[in-house]
């Protein structure tokens, strides 16, 4: 089994390169990675001297790149590569549009072009929009994205499915509810408010912080990915959750006890635009369909991931400081571009404390 996967050297994309490396000892993966900035390649090192592994540094767009690996022979595509932060989707749309849209677009060509076996898109819950105080999203709700980012990540899974009945690409899509876990990159909520707690600094909290949230632990994800991978239906679309609705202020507060630190941190800050409500997955099609089901609790996976940013101050501090990047420059003899901090951590816009 030899896979194209891209953007796996993200924080999903690299657990799941992992995962699949390590349990199943017949596959061999080439990573197709851009590098931007939450792609870090030393999050594989360890499987990075493994004769199964290949790292090409590249974009989803550069279609004769694409076309090149996709022709090798490769039996699937797994594509993580995405541009997947809301905060910077309000800032910035175009780059979601290019690496959503046209990336997506650009692997499905070569895969059509190739007679590639199966394309397995990773897709998130936030295209269907926001859920009431009750019910879940199912795979027939309508999508009904809400920002820039979660529209991208919607007519890329259009996009999918329309090559599926037109073309009859054998593609596949999950959507997980928010992951958590290691190696994530820290302006997401989890690591962000860690790593602040840490050092002492405030831990910022969008609007009353009762946006509801289902956590799936990044392992369990991956499971439900692979088990897509090789038993799924063309054209289907699986959705994985975690069962662990929790409001932002509740992991937060979990978070401080946690680390030790008082709750006086905690500053609440103006509400981003367009700010989904509530997340719920109904995940029972992919218990039925392909026997996955969440194995993490969500307070044993908190617990161990806050330990786990405890543990590793340097791989944090390589991140924020953007020396994690010349660990490429130190194996591939090549330097890349100096990226700037992610606004949401750089500019809050700050309200009050409670």
């Amino acid at each position: 089994m030899k896979l194209l996967v891209t953007g796996g050297c993200g924080f999903i994309g690299s657990h799941f390169v992992r995962g699949l490396l390590s349990g199943r000892r017949n596959a061999r993966v080439t990573n197709l990675d851009l590098l931007t900035y939450a792609g870090n390649p030393e999050n594989l090192r360890d499987v990075e001297k493994d004769p199964r592994y290949e790292f090409v540094r590249g974009s989803i767009v550069d279609e004769a790149l694409v076309d090149r690996l996709v022709g090798s022979g490769v039996d699937a595509i797994v594509n993580f590569a995405a541009e997947s932060h809301v905060d910077r989707s309000l800032y910035g749309p175009a780059e979601f549009i290019r690496t959503n849209i046209q990336g997506t677009a650009t692997l499905l060509e070569s895969a059509k072009r190739h007679g590639t076996k199966r394309f397995l898109q990773v897709s998130t819950d936030e295209v269907y929009g926001s859920l009431p105080e009750e019910g879940t999203f199912k795979e027939t709700t309508p999508l009904h994205p809400n920002n820039p980012y979660s529209s991208t990540k919607a007519a890329a899974d259009l996009m999918v499915q329309a090559y599926v009945h037109t073309f009859g690409i054998d593609g596949v899509i999950t959507r997980s509810s928010n992951n958590y876990g290691p190696h994530q990159y820290p302006e997401k909520l989890i690591p962000l408010h860690v790593t602040n707690a840490r050092e002492g600094r405030p831990l910022p909290v969008y609007g009353d912080g009762m946006q509801i949230r289902d956590w799936l632990h990044v392992e369990d994800n991956c499971r439900g990915i692979l088990a897509a991978l090789e038993k799924g239906r063309p054209g289907e679309v699986y959705n994985l959750g975690g069962g662990n609705e929790r409001p932002n202020l509740e992991v937060t507060r979990a978070i401080l006890r946690l680390v030790g630190r008082p709750e006086s941190q905690i500053e609440f800050v103006k509400d981003r635009p367009g700010h989904d409500r509530r997340y719920a997955i109904d995940c029972r099609k992919a218990g039925r369909a392909l026997g996955w089901k969440p194995r993490v609790r969500f307070e044993d996976g908190l617990k161990d991931t806050v330990a786990w940013y405890l543990s590793n101050p340097g791989w944090v501090e390589r991140v924020k400081s953007g020396e994690y990047r010349k660990y490429y420059e130190k194996h591939y003899g090549t330097a890349l571009p100096r990226l700037s901090a992610p606004r949401s951590e750089t500019t809050p816009i700050r309200r009050r404390k409670r």
